[in-house]
């Protein structure tokens, strides 16, 4: 194994704006609320207003929580204006999806600002009027003395506000078409893509830059490659953030996961000094060789020199050595056995021989993600005759489809009607759900007796899986944390009833491995708040006996896969359990079709599985190792 040495020191940027990257989304928007607290606070000591500019969505939506946190604790909003950056059009101010009423409902209403203070373009106004009702919002922001903080998020097409790809350096307020990609994004919220207004107001990128300050945040892994692209790439009409390089103070505020593409997290090599551990060289290889698209064992000195690596060959002599030991470790990674090879010698092997006969426990954020996820390894593990017990975090019911929901509630009332049936408490229920859903609005949260219906469908999908892949339904749990049952795509925080719930069947099952989705691309966050859900009750059970013998891995969903040199565990799969694995992801039936959160992605979620799962194996081919038709892949996470 390479030991720990540090190279000669270098300092180079790639990043043209001011970045600062945080551990987690909420240490991030704690900062900047305390900046903004401490902006008004100054201000108000000196007898002047503080301005405002304001985003809305779920970016920054913590920011205000914490802000709200701030003005009970003194902290008061009365000499504060705000201007928010843009509205859907046409749309009322009381619809559901209003960025007017997303504001009072998450912020005004809970602080001492003033009402008459608070500007929002309106996406009610008359559209001849349009033109002079953006003149008059950029008259009132001058008034004012223009805005002294200035709070952004970004699209994933590049946009601020709703200033789309094409928008020029010196657009002001204005009306402007929405590109694809933002209205489906904004589909769920609206019920369905034909739904989502295909036009809003915005201030203009003009607007924006005049702002005093200006802070853009941005989390997660789906929005790293746009932000990589707004702060180390060319000034263009193409990437509306990257016009914000022009600024004399902006910053912008990450987490981890969404840094990960910059240069300094993705090749920090080039930019700094780099603690040359066993992990950093694995990542300066694996990159290196895909790079030059080589395998591993061709990489010549040459390749090292050319690269940005020659600090690495000066400490560890010639890239054959630092070739053979990096091949070795992914050869490694590659095993049939997740669950562990019996009477094997397991010094190099992922997984421990014994017991040889293991407790498995997998847990799945949503009814489906098991299957998706790791159905070539759930399978394997179930064939290879481990005691395998899956757990379902979540109802899933707001990604099953209003038509489908009536589709089984018809059928249910069908075949209760013609054997009859008398179920009066679930014919209560089923009239419930089908009367809300003839006067459903778009975008409008289900009612009780709908979600239960809806989760029904999804709980029957689920026992179908591990029928199908061979797991007794006494080892199928169904935990409903109550954190996700908001109804909407935003859910509550996670809280100890959740953590008591997940904690509980561990301690149950006592299992000598866990499987948990690590996937934090998950577009609507159940993943992430699911794994720390997992995180939470593990670190409460580890001093018990029998976690010493739990290993945690982690998975990745549909969105996103492992880095390489990340991977700790593959699992190759043949042609065959390829085709096993996608007939158990097509018992999920309600997610098949035109899914609810299918997203800009057209593919079905079997697909994506699929041209992941072939990714992954033609990255270890193109590395020099064993080709394999498709792989599945883990990491360790260690408590």
């Amino acid at each position: 194994m390479l030991t720990e040495t540090l190279s000669p020191h270098k300092t180079l940027s790639f990043e043209k704006i001011p970045t600062n990257v945080f551990s987690t989304e909420d240490e991030a928007c704690n900062a900047v609320a305390d900046e903004i607290a401490a902006l008004i606070k100054q201000r108000n000591r000196n007898g002047q207003t503080t301005v405002l500019g304001l985003a809305t969505g779920t970016t920054p939506k913590k920011v205000y929580t914490a802000l709200i946190a701030l003005y009970k604790k003194g902290l008061s909003f009365q000499n504060v204006i705000t201007f928010n950056l843009d509205e859907y059009y046409p749309l009322q101010p009381d619809a559901i999806q209003s960025y007017k009423k997303f504001m009072t409902d998450n912020f005004f209403n809970h602080v001492d600002i003033d009402a008459n203070n608070c500007f929002i373009p309106s996406g009610a106004v008359a559209q001849e009027k349009i033109k002079s009702h953006c003149e008059e919002y950029e008259r009132k922001i001058e008034e004012c003395g223009g805005i002294d903080f200035q709070l952004l998020g970004i699209g994933r097409n590049g946009h601020i506000g709703f200033n789309e790809p094409g928008s020029h350096v010196n657009a002001a307020t204005r009306l402007i078409t929405l590109d694809h990609l933002t209205r489906f994004d904004a589909a769920y919220d609206f019920g369905q893509l034909a739904n989502v207004p295909r036009k809003a107001i915005t201030m203009g990128v003009g607007t924006i830059l005049k702002a005093k300050r200006i802070v853009l945040l941005a989390w997660g892994e789906r929005k790293a490659g746009i932000v990589k692209q707004a702060v180390e790439g060319p000034v263009t009409e193409f990437v509306p953030a990257s016009y914000l390089q022009g600024h004399h103070n902006v910053e912008f505020v990450l987490d981890e996961s969404c840094a990960a593409e910059l240069t300094r997290f993705k090749t920090p090599w080039l930019t700094d000094d780099v603690s040359w551990n066993n992990g950093m060289i694995k990542k300066a290889v694996t990159h290196l060789a895909l790079a030059l698209n080589k395998p591993i064992l061709k990489l010549t000195n040459n390749d090292y020199n050319q690269n940005g690596l020659s600090d690495l060959l000066a400490l560890y002599g010639q890239a054959y050595e630092i070739n053979i030991e990096v091949f070795n470790q992914l050869q490694r990674t590659i095993t049939g056995w997740p669950g562990g090879k019996p009477n094997a010698d397991d010094t190099y092997r992922p997984e421990r021989a014994t017991p040889a006969k293991k407790k498995v426990l997998i847990f799945s954020p949503h009814p489906d993600d098991d299957i998706i996820s790791m159905g070539g390894t759930f399978q394997r593990l179930v064939d290879q005759g481990h005691e395998v017990h899956v757990a379902y975090q979540t109802s899933g019911n707001i990604a099953v489809a209003d038509d489908e929901a009536l589709r089984f509630i018809e059928f249910v009332k069908d075949y209760n009607q013609q054997f009859g049936i008398q179920s009066p408490n679930a014919e209560k229920i089923y009239d419930e759900a089908l009367a809300f859903l003839k006067i459903k609005k778009n975008g409008e949260k289900d009612t009780a007796a709908l979600r239960q219906v809806k989760g029904i469908i999804r709980r029957g999908e689920a026992k179908n899986t591990c029928r199908y892949v061979g797991v007794p339904q006494e080892r199928v749990h169904f935990l409903n944390l109550p954190f996700y049952e908001t109804g909407l795509v935003e859910k509550s925080p996670i809280g100890e009833d959740d953590f008591q719930i997940i904690a509980t069947l561990i301690e149950q099952i006592q299992p000598h491995q866990i499987y948990a989705a690590g996937d934090l691309a998950d577009p609507h966050g159940t993943h992430r708040v699911c794994l720390d859900g997992i995180f939470e009750a593990v670190r409460r059970l580890k001093q018990q006996p029998f976690m010493e013998d739990c290993w945690l891995w982690l998975y990745k969903g549909a969105w996103a896969e492992w880095d390489i040199d990340l991977i700790e565990m593959a699992v190759p799969m043949s042609p065959g359990q390829v085709l096993q694995k996608r007939n158990g992801i097509f018992k999920h039936q309600s997610q098949k079709d035109g899914v609810v959160f299918q997203g800009t992605d057209s593919r079905e979620f079997w697909q994506r599985a699929e041209d992941r799962n072939r990714a992954t194996a033609e990255l270890y081919n193109k590395l020099g190792l064993a080709e394999y038709a498709a792989m599945e892949a883990f990491v360790r996470w260690h408590f």
